[in-house]
């Protein structure tokens, strides 16, 4: 059978639409016990830096101590997503906590190695990790390093942050993948009145 020249019958075949979720979010209170369930002071400094300066599990882990820019309380983070260098804020909290961890663990080349490996901690013991620290903290949802990114954002969001800063810190290319946040965040639908009750505020006048 002769197919030159012939559309591939594939490429004609819709595709169902994949579902859009909204990201999973913790609480301030549920933050501060997921930390309180970590075991050891390495774990805790990388959970704070996750949630603290919202950055991808993949960034956090190849963290040099000299990314750790004290001078200017902010973090450097080299070659993310799209090969883009940026800076996050530094915590001044945050920094406490990892000053107590370098002179306890001198952790040397990676500010979170892994176990004996001359290499940075890898994803998959972090996400082993923050599940673990869940588990322990009683927390019911389902948690990930990117729910602390995600707390991260809509925190901010609900402090006053505007969005433009938030995509700078998130590092998204595009503020589209931002504003997801402004659904997510209940402080912003709290704010906002529905008509039926302005409806209503006029029938009683």
């Amino acid at each position: 059978m002769k197919t030159l020249g012939l559309t591939f019958i594939a490429d004609q075949i819709p595709y169902p639409k994949r579902p859009k979720l909204l990201p999973t979010v913790l609480s301030p209170e549920e933050v501060s016990r997921l930390l309180d369930g970590t075991r050891s002071l390495k774990h805790r400094a990388l959970l704070m830096t996750l949630y603290g300066a919202g950055l991808r599990v993949s960034e956090a882990c190849r963290l040099t101590p000299a990314d750790i820019d004290s001078s200017r309380m902010a973090i450097h983070v080299q070659q993310a997503k799209g090969r883009k260098d940026r800076n996050v804020m530094l915590s001044s909290v945050l920094l406490d906590t990892l000053r107590q961890y370098w002179k306890r663990s001198r952790p040397g080349r990676w500010l979170f190695p892994g176990h004996g490996t001359g290499k940075p901690i890898t994803t998959k013991a972090v996400f082993l990790m923050i599940r673990k620290a869940a588990a322990r903290a009683k927390i019911t949802k389902i948690v990930s390093p990117h729910v602390l990114r995600h707390s991260f954002a809509t925190h901010l969001l609900e402090s006053g942050t505007d969005l433009r800063t938030i995509q700078l810190l998130l590092g998204h290319a595009d503020v589209r993948t931002t504003i997801i946040y402004l659904q997510v965040s209940q402080q912003h639908l709290r704010k906002v009145a529905s008509p039926l009750d302005s409806l209503r505020r006029q029938t009683e006048a």
